[in-house]
């Protein structure tokens, strides 16, 4: 066990602070990563906050952060897909059981045993595992991904994330040429949504609820943009979506959307509003339209949207900051205030 600098909270209510926390000396099978960018994720707020506590309470102290980018500064001896120098990333997950039908069909994110890379527990040491806002971390080779070089590391760290929440069920249901789909929402999951979708070779458009986000979604890859408040514009688009992907996060009317979709079109979830969607049966019924949520991607999937981005040169719009500014960050994000994430350059810690 070797001990690293991080920026842990103690408690719900008090801010993130420097801290030590201890990580695992690396075993046969272990990669350690020198963390060079970490994302922020509106869940790292939510955890920390411990606001998730009927499902996933929070250990104290804890130390979030899963959309890592970093540097390999040792592998294990049975370790055979990374060198020291390779440039490499972690996202949401950091063990599996390996064992279940879920595994098995590479969707690791579903595992019953899956190990989150913070607030999980940890098998090794006990307690619970410690994520990125951290000098560096040791994880199994399994959940260790590789970077595309020409993918500047900052923009990429989302990608672990924002990332793979919206690409997975973009090819999950099978988007690109010849279909039309919705963004619904443009923040840090619905810019990556529509840089997605775009380059799977969709019509896209982006719903949204602001006019000043209109030149920044068109920059971004959309087709069009609907307001989404303007129920006379939406009508006139009636039935011609394939699929939207929801990914607000805010209580809203999704009854106001279902209209839009085709016969078997469906819309999928990916933000998590506070309170319970009501949904009217007959906006299902009438097309057999469905609604449906998702969660992350599987490893290999992660993988596979590393080098989707790295062909077509995406990354996230990010604003990266100092470790010592993410406080004001967490309060700037719940305001809405970035444009489209925060992403922390862990050199900072370094130079403490």
């Amino acid at each position: 066990m070797q001990m690293t600098r991080a920026y842990a909270a103690t408690s719900a209510t008090a801010p993130l602070a420097l801290h030590e926390i201890p990580r695992r000396a690396p075993r046969a099978s272990d990669v350690e990563i020198e963390i060079l960018y970490c994302g922020i994720c509106h869940s790292d707020i939510h955890v920390v906050r411990d606001e998730w506590k009927a499902t996933l309470p929070t250990v104290y102290p804890i130390v979030p952060g899963h959309e890592i980018v970093g540097r390999v500064t040792h592998v294990g001896a049975a370790v055979k897909t990374y060198a020291v120098g390779d440039r490499v990333a972690v996202g949401c997950m950091v063990d599996s059981d390996g064992t279940c039908g879920e595994c098995r069909e590479g969707l690791e994110q579903f595992c019953p045993n899956v190990v989150f890379t913070f607030n999980g527990p940890d098998a090794h040491l006990g307690g619970v595992t410690y994520g990125g806002y951290s000098e560096r971390i040791v994880v199994d080779e399994r959940f260790v991904l590789r970077l595309p070089a020409n993918l500047e590391l900052a923009g990429a760290a989302p990608l672990l994330c924002a990332g793979i929440t919206t690409y997975s069920p973009l090819r999950h249901h099978g988007i690109g040429p010849g279909k039309r789909v919705g963004i619904v929402g443009l923040g840090g999951l619905g810019h990556m949504g529509v840089k997605l979708a775009r380059a799977l070779g969709a019509e896209v458009y982006v719903l949204t609820t602001s006019e000043r986000k209109r030149a920044d979604a068109l920059r971004l890859g959309a087709h069009e943009v609907l307001l989404s408040r303007d129920a006379a514009a939406l009508a006139q688009h009636a039935g011609r979506f394939d699929f939207l992907l929801d990914t607000v996060s805010a209580d809203h009317d999704v009854n106001a959307l279902l209209p839009l979709l085709r016969r078997d079109g469906n819309l999928t979830l990916v933000g998590a509003p506070p309170n319970p969607l009501a949904v009217s049966s007959f906006g299902l019924i009438f097309g057999r339209r469905s609604i449906s949520g998702s969660n992350i991607g599987g490893i290999a999937e992660t993988q596979e949207l590393l080098d989707f981005c790295g062909t077509h040169g995406i990354t996230a719009d990010v604003e990266v900051i100092g470790i010592q500014q993410v406080n004001e960050a967490y309060e700037r994000l719940l305001r809405g205030d970035v444009r489209y994430r925060f992403c922390i350059d862990m050199a900072s810690l370094r130079a403490r």
